[in-house]
Order: structure tokens, then sequence, then C-alpha cells
């Protein structure tokens, strides 16, 4: 098999399981934040530093939803099954980086990395992430490229594929869809909070050798659980969240 097929096939095998492949990290950074707080602890102002962390998950958070709030239906989504695009979109913030639902899951995992405060372990995350999405970017742009031929390569010559260009930002074709946001965005939100909830327990754990939270973190997590347990049931049992063609 010829190399191009090669990374082609692996691009669609990662794609695939794109949702799935990414755990065994999180339970590395478990164990490593587990090892720290157990045996080093953690100095006094860390609580904040988990707040800066935070902050870059919900920074990937928003990249994300602006994403998929100006994309039409067919396009930008969390299939998994096969590649599809029933567009190419090269407006809005596809005007400024030809991948931006890679850029906003990088940053959210690059927020729990963050979490072990490990020089080498986040080190080894950003490598590891870029071989593996690398691979896919190459098979979705592969099938860009067969589908829509010159238009894609001449969106392509002039849009990075990662890191964004601002100064080439255009304005998007769509109005931004909340509701497109709010039907598509929960679980990834909900999984990012909950991730950081069961870090923040460890620390709180062997700190006070006691199962629980501090205080505000019963707050954010509670009020993390009442937005998916709504979304969920409005998406499952209603059609308040759906919009035409998105």
């Amino acid at each position: 098999m010829a190399l191009i097929e090669e990374l082609d096939k692996e691009g669609n095998f990662l794609f695939k399981h794109r949702g799935t492949l990414p755990i065994p990290f999180v339970f590395v950074a478990l164990g490593l934040y587990a090892w720290q707080a157990q045996n080093q602890g953690f100095p006094k102002w860390f609580p904040y530093y988990e707040y800066v962390c935070l902050a870059v998950g919900l920074l990937g958070q928003f990249v994300r939803a602006y994403t998929v709030g100006h994309t039409p239906k067919g396009t930008s989504g969390r299939n998994t099954k096969k590649q599809v695009a029933e567009t190419l979109n090269t407006s809005g913030i596809y005007s400024a980086v030809r991948h931006p639902l890679y850029v906003g899951n990088f940053l959210m995992w690059l927020g729990v990395a963050m979490l072990t405060a490990n020089f080498w372990f986040i080190t080894c995350f950003v490598l590891a992430y870029w071989l593996y999405y690398e691979r896919i970017m190459y098979a979705e742009e592969y099938f860009l490229r067969n589908k829509f031929g010159q238009q894609y390569l001449d969106w392509a010559s002039t849009v990075p594929p990662f890191i964004p260009r601002f100064s080439s930002f255009d304005g998007a074709n769509l109005e931004f869809s909340a509701k497109n946001v709010l039907k598509r965005e929960y679980n990834g939100f909900f999984a990012l909070m909950l991730i950081f909830t069961v870090f923040i327990g460890i620390r709180f754990y062997f700190k006070t050798f006691m199962y629980g939270l501090p205080n505000e973190w019963y707050v954010i997590f509670g009020v993390s659980l009442l937005i998916f347990g709504t979304l969920k049931i409005l998406k499952k049992f209603t059609k308040v969240l759906d919009v035409k063609g998105r």
C-alpha cells in the first residue's frame, strides 16, 4: 500500500475512534495527579492554577461552540462512521484556520493535561496530540480534496491547517445559532466539567482525607449537571433545539 493510502487509512481509523482513544490519556493524567496529591501535596496557590487550567479548557469549548454555531447541517459534527461534508466551509472561523474544531479539542484536552503541572507530561501530550490528529486532518483533507477539487485547493492554499491566522478572518455566511450549539455541544461541555471535578475531588481527598469537593465546586458541578440534564431531555423528547438547515 502506498504511503498516501496508508496515511488515509490510519487517519480514517483514528477519525472513527477519536472520542475513545484519548481516554487512556485521562487515566494517566489522573494517576500523576493522584501521586502528586498523595506524596508531595500541592502549594496553596494551586487551586487558582486549576482555574487557569479550566479557563484553557473552556476556551477550547468556546472555539468549538463558535464553530458549530456558524456551520450548516452535514459539516463540523461529532460523526464517527465516515467523513461527511455536504458543503465546504470557508467563511467565518474557517477563513482563519482549516480545522477549528480540532483547535478547540486541543485546548480542552490541554486544560486537562495542565492539571498535572508536569512539564514532561504536558509536552508528551502536545506531541502525541499532534501525531494523533495530524493523521485525522490528513484523512479529512484527502476526502475534501477529492470531493471539492479546485475549490478546496484554493481555500487550503491561503488558510493554515491548525494555528489560526486571524488577519485573514472573514465573517460567517450563516448567523450564529445558539440552539445548534446547545444541541450538539452539551456532551463535550459536561465531560470537561466532570473530568475537572474528579481531579478536584482527588485533591480534596488527599488534603482532608474525606470524600467531597470544595464548596464552590459543588455549585460548579451542580450547575453543569443541571445544564447537561436539561439539554439532554430537551434534545431527546422535544424539538425545541432543532434549527432548520443546522
